[in-house]
């Protein structure tokens, strides 16, 4: 079984490999808030403009899929305005992003402490664990991503992104774009 997830995480291309989709089989796909939107603006579709993260007329998942596509953009300081935006920054899937952010931007202890709070919120939080261990791959500590990928594995996250994405990390040795 590890063998042939192994293998299945090499044939497939790194793009397929990024969080875009809620279950992270494919990059997002870029809205007006790459295409359109002035920096720190985020696209409202409802009122089909752009609008400050801030606007009360925005849900949190309208942010959340903004700060999705921000990240995979690379543009990870609008992603922490829109983060810092959101509603219940305790959220886990705030903490993972700003996990993630702060860890693009080299900022590794700081994204560490972030998947942490994540975690002790819901141990269940595999995208969480994904991003921890590529974050352990990157650092060198090769075994404690394996310590992640077999958490992965027994908290029903078999077959998904977060497991391929990581056993590929840890199987290459580096981390991919996203």
């Amino acid at each position: 079984m590890r063998s042939a997830l192994i293998a299945l995480a090499l044939a497939l291309p790194s793009a397929a490999l990024a969080v875009g989709t809620e279950d992270g089989t494919s990059p997002p796909t870029p809205t007006e808030t790459t295409q359109r939107c002035a920096e720190g603006q985020i696209w409202d579709a409802d009122a089909q403009s752009c609008v400050a993260p801030k606007d009360a007329r925005l849900d949190d998942d309208t942010r959340y899929d903004a700060v999705r596509e921000l990240a995979y953009a690379g543009r990870y300081d609008e992603a922490l305005a829109v983060l810092a935006a959101m509603t219940d920054q305790t959220e886990g899937r705030v903490l993972t992003y700003l996990g993630f952010v702060h860890r693009r931007l080299g900022e590794v202890d700081t994204g560490m402490a972030y998947y942490r709070q994540a975690l002790a919120a819901d141990p269940d939080n595999l995208l969480a664990r994904s991003y921890m261990g590529q974050a352990l791959v990157e650092a060198g500590d090769t075994p404690a991503a394996h310590v992640q990928l077999a958490e992965i594995q027994a908290r029903g996250g078999s077959g998904s992104w977060a497991e391929i994405a990581l056993a590929r990390a840890i199987s290459e040795g580096r981390t991919f774009g996203y």
